[in-house]
């Protein structure tokens, strides 16, 4: 599997795959992924929110069902009845590096749809209640997305894809990102930050006009 750089000029979506306002961004990112591609790459790195001491099962951060429900009312997110048994349940054990490692391996099958595979990650953990850590989640959105089932397998049990989340973990830091999501425009050694949750499509379409002068 090959290192991961970012384009010399790119929108950089930083997230993590357990982080519910990354969710409730989701639908808006898409949508300006969708208008904004022709003219610049996108592309998604992971954060690290849930490693080291914070990687705990979901019911050792009982904050989460209301940040939730805020989330929702904020932004229209659904967080589906699967996801909630696993709220209930508890014992889902957020691994923010088996996340990455999704994302990385994901990403590096096919790299210009990173944003997608964000969205997908998120899906299969908010919507139907699954597992990142679980290697039959990521084949599942490989096998769905016409990707090489079998060789995102390999990736992902190679150890390829947890140095790389680990390697994308540092770039967020070099970047200057503390909180999820992050959306920034990168030009070379120039970061310049964008506006995510409830920000509307108009406002990032005009902060991007302005930013590719």
């Amino acid at each position: 599997m090959n290192a991961f750089n970012l384009p010399p000029k790119s929108v950089v979506y930083v997230m993590d795959a357990y982080c519910g306002w990354c969710w409730g961004f989701s639908e808006r990112l898409g949508e300006f992924e969708a208008a904004n591609r022709h003219r610049v790459p996108f592309t998604a790195i992971s954060g690290g929110l849930f490693v080291g001491e914070r990687a705990k099962p979901i019911a050792a951060y009982p904050h989460i069902p209301e940040a939730n429900a805020h989330i929702a009312r904020l932004t229209g997110a659904v967080f589906g009845d699967a996801y909630n048994g696993l709220l209930k349940d508890g014992h889902l054990v957020m691994d923010s590096v088996d996340a990455g490692a999704g994302l990385a391996v994901l990403r590096a099958h096919a790299p210009t749809r990173a944003v997608h595979w964000a969205h997908e990650l998120q899906a299969a953990c908010y919507d139907r209640g699954l597992s990142l850590s679980d290697p039959a989640t990521i084949a599942g959105i490989a096998a769905a997305n016409g990707l090489d089932e079998a060789a995102v397998l390999r990736d992902l049990k190679s150890g390829a894809g947890q140095a790389q989340a680990q390697a994308d973990f540092t770039l967020a830091r070099q970047l200057g990102v503390t909180s999820y999501p992050t959306l920034l425009f990168v030009d070379g050694d120039s970061v310049h930050p964008l506006r995510a949750t409830g920000t509307s499509l108009s406002m990032l379409n005009d902060k991007l006009d302005a930013l590719l002068l």
